[in-house]
């Protein structure tokens, strides 16, 4: 039986321990609310290399002596600041992929105004998301860059990839919304044909509200959302460590950012309701984005309690699209636990550093045979190969250019060039011809040359001269190996050929849009 003495006495010292509990945390209160207000966040240094009307590109400084050869793109959400991925220095993902020795760059969209609500998918992906990847393709000098996509920038990224295959070396796909079959949680659910027209929203407001997004959001959890998380924190308000953050991710809530109508119909509509990137049904300005040819390695990165995308809206993914090296991350947290939680920074993020940079040195550099250094006996072969005897260690160095001996002398950037670890060309050896080759026995120290390789190269002669006839068509910007393959399937194997065709023509044989065609046309005329 329950004394009632001890049971009065029980409650008055818990009310006595509130009291002076709130005292406490009284006396703290101007201090902690004066740190929620001045919180610091996006601290790692950058700078702006490219805008386009809201647009800013970022580049990030360094933080290693050497990085790796292809940069990272990171293209982030529509919705929300992209600083979450900047939150704190020992919590940022762009200073874990900084530490990891990667160069890289972010896209900030900015908050659209009503001059933009016209935008559309198209707009975002072919022309902004493009724009970008152009401009750090040119910077590093690499034709195709590593793409980090978070959120709906994972979306977007995925259609990317799609239509610019060639741009993009590998492909990281973060919480990405991307199969939407009856899996994808309550987003999903609640914005199913049968019960939500986004057309509504858009006609009241123009641009979708950043306050209507967040109470959505707050929704799929309220209790959690609105009543938790501030116990919570008057809890631990005398921890200072725990109010900063706290604050940090307050700020980054409330310093949410309207999205353009458009892109918002078209993606409620056509990714969720439609599910068309899925399903291979999905075009952006009339043209099919055919997630098939999607085949440069793959990553999806997944959090296990997501409420927003479920892992099972994005990991079908990698079995619709081409590419045989595909592989996912899953990790026990939240959607915005991925970026912001000290165990994915501890944990996750170190192997996805480790899956990029396997990926991220250059085939040809891990390919290249050791050079070993000349000797006296070899300086005929090498005389006019000015400067080329270091042969690893330039590559090494990651600046380095090959001369190689033709008609025309071509500065050939060592990381990229597809004649990469080539000491001479075909042509240059059936050029020397005897000269080259020893027909007495050779003395000790001296160069021999196998007789099979000659025959061999000489009898490649043929092929050489035709290979001369023709031109490099991926030096045109936005050119890559599968465009090229297709004109050169039509008839066109030289820039005068390309300069003379007919747009509708050559567009009708190679399925290749008439815009993409008149850029390049234009650039061989002035060749």
């Amino acid at each position: 039986m329950n004394n009632p003495f001890a049971t009065a006495l029980n409650m008055q010292r818990q009310a006595w321990e509130a009291t002076a509990d709130l005292a406490e945390k009284t006396q703290v209160a101007p201090e902690r609310t004066e740190t929620v207000e001045n919180i610091e966040v996006g601290q790692t240094p950058s700078e702006v290399v490219y805008e386009e009307n809201k647009l800013r590109l970022l580049h990030y400084e360094p933080m290693t002596e050497e990085q790796h050869d292809i940069p990272i793109l990171v293209v982030y959400a529509l919705i929300n600041k992209p600083y979450i991925l900047d939150l704190q220095p020992d919590r940022s993902v762009v200073q874990t992929l900084l530490e990891a020795g990667f160069d890289v760059y972010l896209i900030d969209w900015g908050e659209p105004s009503k001059l933009d609500r016209s935008l559309s998918l198209d707009d975002y992906v072919n022309r902004y998301v493009d724009n970008c990847v152009d401009v750090v393709r040119e910077r590093s000098g690499q034709d195709s860059i590593n793409i980090l996509g978070y959120c709906m920038g994972g979306t977007k990224s995925a259609m990317y990839a799609s239509l610019y295959p060639e741009k993009v070396e590998n492909l990281a796909l973060m919480a990405s919304g991307l199969c939407f079959a009856g899996d994808g949680g309550v987003l999903e659910l609640w914005g199913a044909e049968d019960y939500y027209d986004p057309e509504t929203v858009t006609e009241t407001f123009d641009n979708v509200p950043a306050g209507f997004l967040d109470v959505g959001f707050a929704l799929m959890d309220p209790v959690a959302n609105n009543v938790t998380k501030y116990v919570r924190f008057y809890d631990n308000m005398e921890d200072e460590d725990f109010v900063e953050n706290f604050a940090r991710m307050e700020r980054w809530l409330d310093e949410g950012i309207d999205m353009a109508g458009e892109a918002y119909e078209e993606f409620i509509r056509d990714i969720y309701q439609d599910n068309k990137l899925y399903e291979n049904e999905l075009r952006l300005g009339g043209e099919h984005v055919d997630i098939t040819t999607i085949d440069m390695p793959v990553l999806q990165i997944v959090a296990e309690y997501d409420h927003l995308i479920p892992p099972e809206a994005s990991k079908p993914f990698n079995d619709a699209i081409a590419s045989t090296d595909t592989e996912v991350l899953e990790f026990p947290t939240g959607h915005i636990g991925m970026s912001v939680s000290s165990r994915s920074h501890e944990e996750l993020w170190p192997q996805v550093c480790d899956w990029f940079e396997e990926r991220s040195n250059g085939t040809d550099v891990e390919s290249e045979p050791e050079t070993p250094e000349p000797t006296d006996a070899d300086a005929a072969l090498a005389e006019d190969v000015e400067g080329d005897e270091s042969g690893a260690e330039d590559l090494a160095d990651g600046g380095a250019s090959v001369e190689t001996g033709s008609d025309a002398e071509t500065d050939l950037d060592a990381e990229t060039s597809d004649r990469h670890g080539e000491d001479r060309s075909a042509d240059e050896i059936v050029e020397r011809g005897d000269d080259d080759v020893q027909t007495e026995p050779a003395e000790p120290g001296e160069m021999t040359v196998d007789e099979d390789v000659v025959e061999e190269v000489a009898g490649e002669e043929a092929a050489s001269e035709i290979e001369a006839e023709t031109d490099d068509l991926t030096d045109l910007t936005g050119v890559g190996g599968a465009y090229a393959d297709d004109l050169t399937a039509a008839g066109i194997e030289t820039f005068d050929q390309l300069a003379a065709a007919d747009v509708a023509e050559l567009a009708a044989e190679t399925g290749i849009s008439p815009s993409r065609l008149e850029d390049w046309i234009e650039q061989a005329r002035e060749l």
